[in-house]
């Protein structure tokens, strides 16, 4: 499983309808409703500065997470959208989907590289740089991948491995069609440094290529 699946703690909302949304804003909690796996939507509560923390960290819509509510059940859930006021972008509703085992689901999985201690270009000085410490795939909520290996072993300075290469686990897909980058080995700028001086040598060395003396005699009387 993908690391630890962080816990969201909510609170059965006691009334339904716009009446009892409202009194739970002014109480400082976000309303918002649970519904999917086969069962009656259930209304929910949620501290409006826990909410508001989890959306400041990032992909609140694509993160799983573990529901937590009193007399329930813990189920997994995942985002499927959060409403905003208009007019200070703070949230003001947030609907939740349960999810069955077999539910394809959208979620970042941490890449982890493999093989830099043998890389012929990391060993001559290159840097691997790491364009996509995570990857958007499709994956089964029941069968959430810890990690993707990504082999770096073969690379050389100036090669990049991209995503078309990378084995990926079973049952998962990417969530972009087309090929995309995930990391590459950058020359070390002391290299860089040498290879450009070289081909600036090997410029200068074309530009002066001696005259014939017949052309020299041409330009004197020139």
């Amino acid at each position: 499983m993908a690391g630890e699946i962080p816990d969201l703690v909510a609170t059965e909302r006691a009334g339904r309808g716009k009446g009892a949304a409202r009194q739970a804003r002014r109480d400082n909690l976000v309303p918002g409703v649970v519904y999917g796996g086969g069962v009656d939507a259930l209304p929910i509560t949620i501290p409006f500065n826990v909410l508001t923390k989890r959306l400041k960290e990032g992909r609140f819509l694509s993160t799983l997470f573990n529901l937590k509510i009193d007399g329930h059940d813990d189920v997994r859930v995942i985002c499927r959208g959060v409403q905003r006021d208009v007019v200070k972008d703070l949230p003001t509703h947030v609907d939740f989907m349960r999810l069955r085992r077999s539910t394809k689901v959208k979620l970042f999985i941490p890449v982890e590289f493999e093989g830099e201690d043998v890389s012929p270009g990391i060993k001559r000085g290159g840097v691997l740089t790491v364009v996509r410490p995570e990857i958007e795939l499709w994956v089964t909520a029941g069968e959430i991948p810890d990690h993707v290996s990504v082999d770096v072993s073969g690379l050389d300075i100036n090669d990049a491995v991209t995503i078309s290469s990378v084995t990926l686990p079973e049952g998962t897909r990417p969530t972009i069609d087309r090929d995309f980058v995930i990391a590459n080995v950058s020359a070390p700028s002391g290299l860089r440094s040498e290879e450009e001086e070289a081909e600036e040598g090997e410029e200068v060395a074309a530009d002066e290529v001696p005259t014939t003396h017949d052309e020299e005699a041409a330009a004197d009387e020139e």
